[in-house]
């Protein structure tokens, strides 16, 4: 196998042979068709998170084929169509597990980050946390849909159901959210970089109800605001464009300091929320339905062996939508 190999935070990953890997109980061989580029790899990349595997692959938004199965697995066969995500494995035994919370397990471990991902042309996976795609959709399409769309369907849940829907950073997973919510019958308000036109017509482009800068305020208060934006700066501009009651949820799984703000803008019972991980449930349910809601996913490809070109494109804010490594 071939991979992009991350050996030291901060340093360019290094295109490398690998011995094929064979999986153990309970796991799967999943040739790679396709990787999406998330920002999470990019906090990888810079060392944003602690205790990572080292060296390591990047990359959690897999779309591929099985292609070798170990002993214990059960409903998964030879050949067929998987997603493997962020979340690659959980304990099952902690308390947040019994409870039905594993996307808080005291003992996970994270595709790309603490166990190795799909910045490659095979990865190795827990066949529990590999989810059967079908042969609808293109691999392409499909990749950014292991967390963009699943990370944005988590926290389009928590957000509630108000009609009004902020949404502060319109990349991968906030253009996906904005056409399920639109779905859904939610008016969406698209907050960009301030003077970034380009992507404020992009989002008018899906639809959107308003599109401005982060600096601006919406037309009309809001009922809730997502944060994908890695910018702490964001809390104190949502919380006041939401109304009384208002929920602000940041998604993002690192975040730059929040600064202090006044209480009187979280006051009258606006809620300050965070998400974290994802479930199993919330790739079953997002998967099913997202045939139904025709998400288009606008993507920029790379060869594999350029996935460091794609991790600087993705920080210099320069396509739309997506990156999608193709091997």
């Amino acid at each position: 196998m071939k991979a992009m190999v991350l050996n030291h935070a901060g340093s360019p990953l290094v295109w490398t042979d690998l011995p094929d890997r064979q999986p153990g109980p309970g796991e799967v061989r999943v040739k790679v068709l396709a990787c999406g580029v998330c920002r999470t790899d990019l906090h990888v990349f810079d060392g944003d998170l602690p205790d990572p595997k080292s060296p390591v692959i990047p990359g959690h938004e897999i779309v591929g084929r099985i292609d070798a199965i170990g002993p214990g697995v059960t409903g998964l066969t030879l050949g067929e169509r998987v997603g493997v995500p962020w979340l690659g494995h959980t304990c099952g035994v902690c308390p947040s597990c019994a409870a039905q919370r594993e996307n808080l397990c005291d003992a996970p471990l994270f595709t790309g980050y603490t166990r190795d991902g799909g910045f490659a042309t095979a990865v190795i996976a827990d066949a529990r946390f590999a989810f059967p795609l079908g042969e609808v959709g293109s691999d392409v399409s499909l990749a950014p849909l292991l967390c963009a769309g699943l990370i944005g369907w988590r926290s389009l849940k928590i957000a509630g159901e108000g009609k009004r829907l902020g949404i502060y950073g319109f990349g991968a997973a906030g253009h996906i959210v904005a056409q399920v919510a639109q779905w859904q019958g939610r008016e969406v308000f698209a907050f960009t970089r301030p003077g970034d036109t380009a992507t404020q017509d992009f989002a008018r482009g899906l639809g959107v109800a308003w599109a401005g800068g982060s600096d601006e305020a919406p037309p009309a208060p809001l009922d809730a605001a997502i944060i994908y934006a890695t910018v702490g700066d964001l809390v104190p501009l949502a919380l006041r464009a939401v109304r009384k009651g208002g929920r602000v949820v940041c998604a993002g799984i690192h975040m730059s300091d929040i600064p202090a703000f006044p209480y009187d803008i979280l006051w009258e019972e606006r809620e300050l929320v965070s998400v974290a991980n994802l479930t199993r449930q919330d790739g079953i349910e997002f998967l099913a339905l997202a045939p139904r809601i025709g998400i288009h996913v606008t993507t920029t490809l790379y060869p594999l062996d350029q996935a460091n070109q794609a991790l600087a494109d993705l920080r210099a804010g320069r396509f739309e939508g997506a990156a999608v490594l193709v091997p």
